[in-house]
Order: C-alpha cells, then sequence, then structure tokens
C-alpha cells in the first residue's frame, strides 16, 4: 500500500508564522492526506474583504490561490487568482469565525470541495496521488497548469495562468465544456459541509463539531443499512393545514407542482419511482443522466420531477405530455419539447448508511454536501422560521403553495405525518375517475366530463363532472383509456344518474361507468354542502397515486400541531381554540365536573370547585377552575416556551395548603383523544427509559391543568436540535451516554438562581425567608451587579421574578457547550460577584451559613433541573406568576404585581417579552474557555 504523503514543513514555514494557534482555531498543520485521489477545496472567507480561496492539494499540501470575486462558469470571464501561502492538507476541512485580532480574522466556510486532476493534453492521473503531484508541480513552476474538477459545484475543465508581470497574479479560467455556463454560481452560497452561509455565521450561528465517528457514518443518527428495495420504500406525505404560519424549529419549502418521485442510485444504475411505486426510469432520461452523475455510490434521493411553463413556475399540466409515454422515441422527443427538471429535498440513504432517523435539518445539510447540482437536478432550499414570507413570495411568483417542515423530524416512509405541513394557494387533489358523460358538438366523439370520486372508509363517493381543463388531445387519450375500463355497474355508493342510467347534475346525458383505476388531478372552487365540487377544472392523470388512497382532504388548523410565537397571541386557530374553553368554562360555572371540548377532542374536567388558593384579606379563594383558565388564558405566550421541552410536572391534587409531589415520568396512558407528545430519556437512576411529557400543543397544557400540575418547569434544553444544534444527535434513550452526547445535554440558557435569605421576621423556625421589601431590593442590587457584569462580558440577559421572592436570570447561549460547561463557567462568574460584593452574595451550600444575604445558585445549570418556566403559577398565596419584566421595570415593580388575575392583562397589553429570546443567541467561548 503507497505511503501518505507527508506535509512538507518548509512549506508551511509562512502559514505558521501569521497564525497563533492558541487564539485561532485553524489547524495547525501536520495531518498527512490520505492514498487515492487529489483533493481540492473553495473556502468562501469573509475578511477585510470578501474572497473566495481555491486551494489544490499537492504533495501533501494545498497551494492556494486568494480569488476576490470568485469562480466563474463563464469561459469568457477571466477572474483574478493571488497566489499565496500553502496550507496544510487538514485546512480543507475547516469552517468556522477566526477572532479579531488574528490574520484573515473572519467568517470561513467550505463553498465547494471534491477531488481533481491535472488534465494537460487530455491525460489524466486519477488515483495516482504522487503522479498528479509531479505533474501540478512542474506546472505550477512554469506558470500554467489545467485540471479537471469534480466538486459539489465546481466541475469540468479549468485552468490556471500566471500573469508574467507579477509572479504572484495569475488568472483562473473556466474551459469551454458540458460543464461551463453563464450563470451564476457565486448564488449557492451555502457550505457542502454544514449547509451554513457567510451570513449564518455572522448571525452566530456556528458550524456543528463533526460527528463522523470510526466506521464513516454521516451521522451520529445514521444506521449502516442494506441498500434499500425500490419496490416498497415510498415518501412520506404532508398533512394538509388551513393557512400559512411561522414557527421557530420548523423549516419552510416552495410547494412544487410535478410528480413525487424517489430516485435510487447504486453502482451507477439508477431506478426513479413515482409515489404509487410506479417505475418512471425512461419516462425522464435526463434526470437518470442527472442523478448518474452524483458522487455518491450508493444515495436514494427524494423530491419532484416538474416541467416549467413559461411564467418560470412548476406546472403538472406541462408535464403531462411525459408523464405516460414509453417508446424511446416518443420520449426523445417530448424531452427536447417538455424538458423534466429534477427538484430534491430529501436523503433517504448515503453509502451505505439509512438518514431516515436522521433529523430533517440535518439530512438537509447532508443533501446539500451530497448534491452536486446541474441544470436537471437542483436542491431545494428552505426558509427557517418565516413560512408566511415564504408563502407569499412562493404564490406570488407562481408556485402553489408552501410545504412546512418540522427541523427535528425523522423521515417517516409511507406515511402522512403531521411533521410535515402543507399549504396550497388554491383548492386542489386527487380524484378518481369513475365514469364520464357523453359528450356534444365538438366532442360528440370524446366525451363530455370525467364522474370523479373519492373514498370514505371502503365507500366510493361522488364529487363532481369535470369537464373544464381537457383540450382535444386530453380528450381523446383519456377516452383510450376510459373505453378499456367500461364496466355495466356504477363503482358509486351515491352514483350521480336519474331514470335511465342518465346525468342528473344539469344536462341530460348518458353515463358510462369504469372501474375507479384512473386518477385525475382536480382544481376547484370550494365543497358544497352536499358533498359535491363547485367549478372543477381537470390538471391531468396521477399515474403515481394509488386510487384506493384517494380520500377527500380536510384541512386542520395549523395551529392544532403549530403555535407561532406572535407576541400578540397564537393564530386565529389557537386564539378560536382559547375563547371556546373559556366559554365553556363560563357556561359551566356551577359544576364541579364537565366533559370540556378543545380542538376536536374531550376532556373531563373535575374538583373544579376545590379550594387550590385560600382566602387572604386581598382577595378570595381561588379554584382549580381559575387554575385551568389562566393556562387557556396565558396559552399563545407561555406554549412557544414549551415547546419541545421536557416537563417536569408539579402536582397540588388539594391545593397549596395540600401535599404535593414532583413527577418526572409519566407510566399512565394518555387521554385517548388528545395528542400529548412525550419522549422516552434515560435515567441512571432506574437505569431505565421513561417517558417525559412535551406541552406542544393547546391540549396537552390542559390536561396538565386538569391533573393540578399548578407549577409547570420546563428544562432549559430542547429535543429539537434546530439550526444552532446540527449535528448533535438526538436520542436520549437506552444508556446515560446518549443522553449526554445527545442535543438535551447542551442547553439553550445559562441560568442564575437569587435567592434572598434576608428574613421578614415572623417566620417561624426552620421555614425559608418571606418575601420582603428589604430582600427583594437587596436582590434587585444583586441582579443589576450581575447585568453590569455580564455586560462587561458581552453578554445580554434576561430577567423574571420567580413567582415567590427571587429572580432569575437568563442568558441566551448557542447551544454549543454542555450543561457541565455552563455551569463551571457561571460559577465563575458567581465567584467573581462574591468577591466584589462579599457582604451582598453568597454561594454557601449550607443554608445556615446564607443568612444576611443572596444566595447565587449557579448549579440550576445542571442535565434534568429545572426552573419555574415563563407565566408559571407560583404555590404563594397571592396566586403569584413568574413573570418577565424589563431591565428597565425591575428598578420598581415588586412580585405580587404579577398573579392568576393580572398576568393575562398585561400580556395581552405588553405581549411576550421573552419573545425574541432565541434569536438573541451568543457565544460563550470566551467565558468557557478563557
Amino acid at each position: 500500500m503507497p505511503e501518505k504523503p507527508a506535509p512538507d514543513l518548509d512549506a508551511l514555514l509562512r502559514y505558521r508564522q501569521k497564525r497563533k494557534f492558541d487564539q485561532t482555531p485553524e489547524p495547525a498543520a501536520g495531518e498527512p492526506s490520505p492514498a487515492g485521489d487529489l483533493t481540492f477545496v473553495v473556502q468562501q472567507h469573509s475578511a477585510t474583504r470578501m474572497h473566495w480561496d481555491f486551494r489544490l492539494e499537492v504533495d501533501g499540501v494545498l497551494a492556494s490561490w486568494a480569488v476576490p470575486q470568485g469562480p466563474s462558469l463563464d469561459p469568457k470571464i477571466r477572474r483574478l487568482a493571488a497566489h499565496v501561502e500553502d496550507h496544510p492538507f487538514d485546512y480543507g476541512g475547516f469552517e468556522g469565525v477566526i477572532p479579531k485580532g488574528n490574520y484573515g480574522a473572519g467568517q470561513v466556510i467550505v463553498w465547494d470541495n471534491g477531488t481533481y486532476t491535472p488534465d494537460e493534453g487530455g491525460v489524466h492521473s486519477w488515483g495516482e496521488k504522487a503522479e498528479g503531484s509531479r505533474r501540478m508541480l512542474e506546472e505550477i513552476a512554469a506558470g500554467k497548469t489545467s485540471f479537471t474538477l469534480r466538486g459539489k459545484k465546481l466541475r469540468g475543465s479549468w485552468t490556471l495562468v500566471r500573469i508574467k508581470k507579477d509572479p504572484k497574479s495569475w488568472l483562473l479560467i473556466k474551459h469551454r465544456d458540458e460543464y461551463a455556463s453563464t450563470r451564476d454560481i457565486l448564488e449557492e452560497d451555502r457550505s457542502v459541509i454544514s449547509g451554513l452561509s457567510i451570513a449564518d455565521l455572522k448571525a452566530g450561528t456556528m458550524p456543528p463539531v463533526p460527528t463522523n465517528g470510526a466506521g464513516g457514518a454521516p451521522h451520529a443518527d445514521a444506521r449502516e443499512t442494506p441498500f434499500p428495495d425500490a419496490k416498497t420504500l415510498r415518501p412520506m406525505l404532508a398533512t394538509l393545514v388551513e393557512s400559512p404560519f411561522s414557527r421557530n424549529g420548523w423549516l419552510f419549502e416552495p410547494k412544487l407542482d410535478g410528480v413525487r418521485t424517489l430516485a435510487f442510485l447504486r453502482d451507477g444504475e439508477v431506478e426513479l419511482r413515482t409515489r404509487r411505486g410506479n417505475v418512471a426510469t425512461k419516462q425522464y432520461p435526463e434526470v437518470v443522466a442527472a442523478v448518474k452523475a452524483q458522487g455518491a455510490r450508493t444515495a436514494v434521493f427524494d423530491g419532484e420531477i416538474v416541467a416549467i411553463n413559461e411564467h418560470g413556475a412548476p406546472d403538472f399540466q406541462e408535464l403531462q405530455g411525459r408523464i405516460n409515454l414509453s417508446r424511446a422515441s416518443e420520449v426523445e422527443r417530448a424531452a427536447a419539447e417538455i424538458p423534466a427538471y429534477y427538484y430534491v429535498f430529501d436523503v433517504l440513504y448515503l453509502d451505505g448508511y439509512d438518514l431516515t432517523t436522521v433529523p430533517l435539518v440535518d439530512r438537509k445539510s447532508l443533501l446539500w454536501g451530497a448534491l452536486t447540482q446541474s441544470e436537471h437536478m437542483k436542491y431545494v432550499d428552505y426558509v427557517k422560521e418565516d413560512g408566511e414570507a415564504l408563502y407569499h413570495g412562493a404564490t406570488e411568483t407562481g408556485f402553489e403553495g408552501m410545504v412546512a417542515k418540522r427541523a427535528s423530524s425523522p423521515y417517516e416512509p409511507g406515511l402522512r405525518s403531521r411533521s410535515w405541513l402543507k399549504v396550497k394557494s388554491v383548492l386542489e387533489q386527487e380524484f378518481v375517475i369513475g365514469g364520464f358523460t357523453e359528450g356534444e358538438g365538438a366532442r360528440r366523439t370524446t366525451l363530455g366530463g370525467l364522474l370523479v370520486g373519492y373514498y370514505d372508509g371502503d365507500e366510493f363517493r361522488f364529487a363532481a363532472s369535470v369537464g373544464s381543463g381537457l383540450n382535444d388531445r386530453t380528450l381523446a387519450s383519456v377516452r383510450v383509456r376510459l373505453d378499456e375500463l367500461r364496466t355495466d355497474t356504477s363503482p358509486f355508493a351515491n352514483p350521480p344518474t336519474g331514470a335511465g342510467g342518465r346525468w342528473s347534475g344539469g344536462k341530460s346525458s348518458q353515463c358510462f361507468w369504469v372501474k375507479p383505476q384512473l386518477v385525475a388531478e382536480v382544481r376547484f372552487a370550494s365543497w358544497t354542502r352536499d358533498g359535491n365540487l363547485r367549478a372543477p377544472v381537470f390538471r391531468g392523470l396521477r399515474a403515481d397515486v394509488e386510487p384506493k388512497s384517494v380520500r377527500r382532504e380536510e384541512p386542520v388548523p395549523a395551529a392544532v400541531d403549530v403555535i407561532t410565537d406572535e407576541p400578540g397571541g397564537g393564530p386565529d386557530a389557537l386564539e378560536q381554540a382559547v375563547e371556546s374553553v373559556l366559554d365553556q368554562l363560563d357556561a359551566n360555572a356551577n359544576k364541579d365536573a364537565f366533559v370540556l371540548e378543545v380542538e376536536g377532542a374531550r376532556l373531563k374536567l373535575t374538583n373544579l370547585n376545590k379550594e387550590f388558593w385560600p382566602a387572604t384579606k386581598d382577595h378570595p379563594a381561588r379554584t382549580k377552575r381559575e387554575l385551568v383558565r389562566y393556562y387557556a388564558r396565558v396559552a399563545p405566550w407561555l406554549l412557544p416556551h414549551l415547546r419541545d421541552r421536557p416537563l417536569t410536572l408539579t402536582r397540588y391534587p388539594n391545593g397549596i395548603a395540600g401535599k404535593s409531589f414532583y413527577q418526572k415520568r409519566w407510566p399512565s396512558t394518555f387521554p385517548k383523544e388528545f395528542r400529548v407528545e412525550r419522549v422516552a430519556l434515560y435515567s441512571a437512576h432506574t437505569d431505565t427509559d421513561g417517558d417525559y411529557i412535551l406541552a406542544n400543543n393547546f391540549q396537552t397544557l390542559l390536561w396538565l391543568a386538569q391533573l393540578a400540575d399548578l407549577e409547570i418547569h420546563a428544562w432549559m434544553a430542547r429535543v429539537d436540535p434546530g439550526p444552532d444544534a446540527r449535528g448533535l444527535p438526538a436520542v436520549f434513550s437506552g444508556s446515560e451516554e446518549a443522553i449526554e452526547s445527545s442535543v438535551l445535554n447542551y442547553p439553550d440558557f445559562m441560568v442564575f438562581d437569587l435567592d434572598p435569605y434576608i428574613y421578614a421576621g415572623h417566620e417561624r423556625k426552620g421555614e425559608e425567608p418571606a418575601l420582603n421589601r428589604k430582600a427583594f431590593e437587596k436582590t434587585r442590587e444583586v441582579a443589576f451587579a450581575l447585568k453590569g457584569l455580564l455586560e462587561q462580558l458581552r453578554l445580554s440577559s434576561f430577567v423574571k421574578t420567580t413567582g415567590k421572592t427571587g429572580l432569575h436570570i437568563y442568558v441566551p447561549v448557542v447551544r454549543h457547550y454542555t450543561y457541565d460547561e455552563i455551569r463551571a463557567a457561571s460559577g465563575v462568574v458567581g465567584q467573581y460577584l462574591m468577591q466584589e460584593r462579599p457582604d451582598d452574595i453568597t454561594m454557601e451550600w449550607q443554608t445556615s451559613k446564607r443568612t444576611g444575604k443572596i444566595f447565587f445558585d449557579h448549579n440550576q445549570n445542571t442535565r434534568g433541573k429545572t426552573l419555574a418556566a415563563e407565566y408559571s403559577l407560583r404555590p404563594s398565596a397571592s396566586a403569584a406568576v413568574s413573570a418577565p419584566v424589563t431591565w428597565e421595570e425591575l428598578a420598581k415593580v415588586y412580585p405580587t404585581q404579577f398573579d392568576i388575575d393580572s398576568q393575562p392583562e398585561r400580556l395581552a397589553k405588553v405581549g411576550d417579552l421573552w419573545a425574541d429570546i432565541l434569536a438573541s443567541k451568543q457565544d460563550l467561548k470566551a467565558l468557557v474557555e478563557g
């Protein structure tokens, strides 16, 4: 076996001299390159000026040129390339931020990478690294080199030519070949490794820690499996919802109007399969060629084959001339007239690994890195969080809507999932043809209209006669196929006929029945009350849809499973659900129990008249009914903060005067009709997995209130990796190692719990200090001192009352650090502040030693520990709430201002002061590593 080329350390001397490796994350120098083909990398680098670093592996190092304007696919355009110092081979995988004060300070992504060979004189050196390097050294020394790239973005033959007047100035030029183009390749601005852009890095999102380990798995959740069976694998489907929405933790893509297609690539062989499992390989040779050109050895892609109309948008009707062709001559002719394009939005399998259990956002990143885009195969990009903007932009440019996908979702083959939601700008769905009517006039030899229906259970029900949208060519071809399916018996459970088998929906026309085996796509204005379509228009036949799977599509409110972060409340559907619950509570005001209907489900509420907060001189007793009412009123603001966070229940079945208990795991069954999400977490204490509840919808929040979960405690970490924890596993069961390596070990916040041990004077022996003005004033002073120290560290912070006697300070952070690292860093902050204010602050664990001071508790930064959530009720006599406040407000507020009655009114007036907390994340690198 040939030895790996060792790096030339003398060649890297200039590289090392320019860098301070104790301050920059760049690699020091020295990893030898592996055997095989020569490699290249192009890194986009936002330093003093934006530029692209073009690097070719030569003799164990990366020969490098800085290209200020970036590479161009147009042979007419010559790009200036400044020859700079060689870089170590392992620099080719570097992405991140070079800190200020260092050489080349700024953001770096791997814009492209791949393999290459010298090609001067048409001679290639694939697989011959030593020979290729020898040739490249000679050509570079001579001032002109020619080479062929096999990258994700750059392919084909290129040349670098030295300008005679300046030995460091070269020109990078694309040779004329099939990869030459006038399109601007620089518009593809994402990393081929992480999927991030320079803008993402500038906004604080950092590239993930690489998860590739032994065995070469592309992701920690990927599973090494045999190649999937193309005959049985089916695509994941989306659920129709009523309206567009925006949501943190969701990705949004334009909805494409074409044929859903899985592409199977195996050792150079390609097979295309439609949603129904039909083979479509022969129908789209240009797509087959594009898939075959991919760099992966084995892969399964998911996407949509489309044709583009005159307005530049995908159009299913345009594709009708391609769908049913089988003869090679017909396909060739149609391909010239109606080119097909494969838009890929997911990857299910890659080079020996099943990716279906990998979170969607990471599959998108893997797809971006694996896909070689071409004219007939494109990557479908996404927008994070702002679905409404994407929807309006997509529909304005001719797309039929949008698809929303939960970023953390696995791929569920063959299932119609609520993790994928589709929003259409027009009403349109598939229907099965069960007959046709006789034609008149110009249509007397073909047909008048198609009688279509859908399945309701096992019944096939009539929906409409569709006559519009059928041109002469379509009429003739469809009539031929229908004649082959003729039958004497109506397939409809409710046949649209009058006496003598004649059409009774308007005109009197003869009906002809067919076996329900053909599926048509139909656009329409609305449904009538009696279940028929109003103004239906034929769009085309769908060979990719199984007739028995066709059901009447009933859009569900987006808010059933999706809660927006709007400060003024959730979407209309949630607001309506809240109003409905409040109305039912009022209507049943004298009942101790009744069945509550919420979002189509039923929940029995019990013990509603039980006293939960005893009467005081300031307010009457409050009951469990007030508990349910409160959580219903604040749901639009509370739910976004609970999303994807495991909960610890704090239950008070007999109110705050009775016994309470914590409950982390939920061992019992859930309400039959309610959608209660859960997540299995490993516990070292019991050495078993247990279900933790996620309050991801309104129904769950009301169920928790029925359980008398007075206090809501949520983890600081989420089960959803999202953009700032891309690459972290989302598997939390089976072992302590699994949860420690998972995203649940990387919190969103560094928290500080300020708890005053300054007594009011009337406490009984052994009691905690009661709320009093002197104690809260001292707590406020310490909070402002902490805020000032954090600002010196360039960290912004958010503050809320605890609902008892103290304050909680949250510092939102990017999820690059574990609980242990954040706890250690917060302890350093506490120790420093305690040295500055020794008379005010203590970090003593023994409560007797805290008297007269503010206990600075940094140990809440521990996995599994929780604080009362934003807007959570507390078991205090005043029914107080843990309430976010502004730092300006903190100077004059008192905890009892925020209670079960006032907080909903405050939210309606000022909104959620922490609505943008997750958009304010900061990097703790200086604090954690300094």
